[in-house]
């Protein structure tokens, strides 16, 4: 079987891969299909980029984007005069970096394509490659978000659709019952040996200082300032405790979440300024919080491992999360997690067995929760050893890959089962 991966065109692959979610979901995956397929990942090309390069088995296959930029922004000009859906949206959006992976594709002869999140992309590779088996794969919740009857449309061309967790999968089997039987679930993944192996080093943990992790974008739908509000709180009864948050600054772009939502919480979060979030969580700490907490910035994903093997409870506050995958990399390194009650974060938090839940939004009942296991080391400890456990046996990236190879296997058994329905040839 030949499988080609696409990755999302703003993602720079450089390897290995240690930068933006999706890109590590795909490097993790593919260098360990490469035993039962042959392997090719396309991705945007920077200047000093090989256009062909092999690694660890698979064919990367980079596409230039210097002239697909200009031609996207004319093109979202041009998209103003009859705007109805967001650009992104549009089958116009990045359309040079689709034709040329769609071209690419059909020289290549693959069996399987394996898109991340962009369904616009689908018919223009269909349009190409009229045989190769489409697999739609989603870690947001843009399918349910976007006009229904352009994405039913796209869906009639995808063979296989994958969520990154059972909540965005029931979601589009609800919303489009009629593709339901084609909507499977694949988690996102785990190096589960090398969080064990950097967290079981002999580093004596400072246990008279409370270390509480933060760890992902710096944008108003992850919560950061209702943490920095249940901080406060915490911090009166911990004076020495420490709040750490490791993440970019990069807020999501306002039409990407924030505007397709029809939940008032996150609807709410229009009022932040992406520009100017950083700065408002800064003038939310007091005098007396602001030197207990840190903004460490970009982390480099491998490294990720120290500040996971220096803390005590992993907070993930978000008002909308498709997975949260700090959540299981806290899990792998043995440390207890406390998270929202918020899509499919509830799939990998056990109540009361590897970590906490709460609802969004709410400081006052975070900040409890941060106490109670602060409180209580015995707790932290039964916590954070279930927590391993269940990253072992759910999500360790060997399972993710077995799982997502035998979703690509069923796709040919079940051809005669579940024929495509016809759709007309997109105009490109």
């Amino acid at each position: 079987m030949k499988v080609a991966f696409v990755n999302q065109p703003w993602d720079t692959v450089v390897l290995p891969v240690q930068s933006g979610s999706i890109a590590i979901w795909t490097y993790e995956v593919a260098r360990r299909l490469v035993p039962s397929c042959d392997v090719i990942i396309y991705a945007r090309r920077n200047r000093h980029q090989k256009q062909v390069e092999g690694y660890e088995g698979v064919q990367y296959r980079r596409v230039s984007v210097a002239t697909i930029r200009v031609i996207n922004g004319l093109l979202k000009l041009f998209s103003q005069v009859r705007k109805k859906w967001p650009f992104f949206s549009s089958r116009l959006y990045c359309i040079g970096y689709a034709l040329r992976v769609a071209m690419d594709l059909k020289e290549q002869q693959c069996d399987v394509v394996h898109i991340p999140n962009f369904s616009q992309f689908v018919p223009i590779i269909r349009a190409f490659n009229p045989s190769i088996k489409i697999v739609l794969h989603m870690h947001c919740e843009w399918l349910t978000q976007l006009d229904p009857a352009m994405i039913a449309r796209r869906l009639s061309q995808v063979d296989l659709v994958v969520g990154c967790s059972e909540y965005i999968t029931e979601k589009i089997r609800t919303r489009f019952p009629q593709f339901a039987s084609r909507c499977q679930t694949v988690f996102n993944g785990v190096d589960v040996e090398h969080f064990l192996a950097k967290t079981g080093t002999s580093e004596i943990k400072d246990n008279s200082t409370k270390k509480i992790l933060f760890v992902g974008r710096i944008s108003p739908e992850k919560g950061l300032h209702v943490l920095l509000d249940a901080f406060q709180t915490v911090a009166a009864h911990y004076p020495q405790a420490q709040l750490e948050i490791a993440g970019p600054q990069k807020p999501t772009p306002i039409e990407f979440l924030i505007a397709l939502s029809d939940d008032p919480k996150i609807s709410e979060l229009a009022s932040f300024a992406p520009e100017s979030y950083f700065a408002h969580l800064q003038g939310k700490l007091s005098p007396n919080t602001a030197s207990q907490v840190s903004f460490s910035g970009h982390v480099q994903h491998l490294e990720l491992t120290d500040y996971y093997r220096k803390a005590d409870v992993l907070i993930n506050p978000s008002f909308s999360e498709a997975f949260g995958m700090s959540l299981v990399e806290a899990m792998a390194a043995g440390v207890p997690v406390i998270a929202t009650r918020v899509g499919g974060m509830t799939e990998i938090v056990e109540e009361g067995r590897n970590g906490l839940l709460v609802e969004s939004g709410n400081a006052s009942a975070l900040a409890e929760a941060i106490l109670q296991l602060l409180s209580d080391d015995d707790l932290r400890e039964s916590m954070g050893k279930a927590g391993h456990q269940r990253s072992l046996e759910l999500f360790s990236w060997e399972r993710i890959a077995e799982n997502l190879l035998n979703q690509y296997r069923n796709i040919f058994e079940s051809q005669e089962q579940m024929p495509r329905e016809s759709s007309p040839t997109p105009v490109l």
